[in-house]
């Protein structure tokens, strides 16, 4: 159907350009090495796509397919889980590299918003209010200043692992990143249920 031939289209363009915003950045990606990647046609890129901004707009958005809140029995622990699905997904997913990297250098083609950084701040901020609510916070945590400080955290992590180790040691440094912080934050008898993997995605209910 026509209809599913355009979402398909769609889906190829994002890929390709994805994977060439994540490998080369935004100025170092033309239309063509978009077109010459994803095999569409200059008028089909067009239809969906006005100008490269859109795409590298739409690869932005790509993030959020990442901030899908993992169920777990204790609301602290999903937020932890969140961020190792979130880093996992920047390993193995091109396209999510890509909306990354254009998320830092947005400076670059258009003025700079906080858009990518309010619905990972968001989502973390509600996990930590229902934290909080469920009493696995310290009186003096308070969950949008946590949020706010574990999403920029987070972010120097994985810019910092990428220039390093292009970012083979992520979930490594998300994991330390959890380990000093949680001491900070967590009420200490639920400290020792808590699951901080030293690498991989987060598996383990508590």
């Amino acid at each position: 159907m026509p209809q599913d031939r355009a979402i398909r289209t769609r889906e190829a363009i994002l890929q390709a350009a994805g994977e060439l915003f994540g490998e080369r950045g935004y100025h170092g990606t033309s239309t063509t090495d978009i077109l010459a990647r994803c095999g569409v046609t200059r008028g089909a890129l067009y239809f969906h796509f006005p100008a490269k901004e859109h795409i590298a707009d739409a690869v932005i958005a790509h993030q959020e397919t990442a901030l899908s809140v993992p169920e777990r029995s204790s609301p602290l622990q999903a937020t932890i889980a969140l961020t190792f699905h979130y880093a996992d997904a920047i390993v193995h997913d091109p396209v999510m590299r890509g909306a990354v990297r254009l998320s830092v250098e947005q400076a670059t083609y258009r003025a700079p918003d906080a858009t990518p950084y309010e619905s990972p701040e968001r989502a973390v901020r509600t996990l930590l209010e229902n934290s909080a609510k469920r009493d696995e916070l310290l009186d003096s945590a308070d969950p949008p200043t946590i949020a706010r400080l574990l999403v920029g955290a987070f972010t120097g992590v994985q810019l910092v692992s990428d220039a390093m180790t292009r970012r083979r040691d992520l979930t490594q440094r998300v994991s330390h990143l959890w380990r000093f912080l949680l001491p900070g934050i967590a009420r200490p008898s639920l400290l020792p249920h808590l699951r901080v993997p030293d690498t991989g995605v987060e598996e383990v209910l508590l």
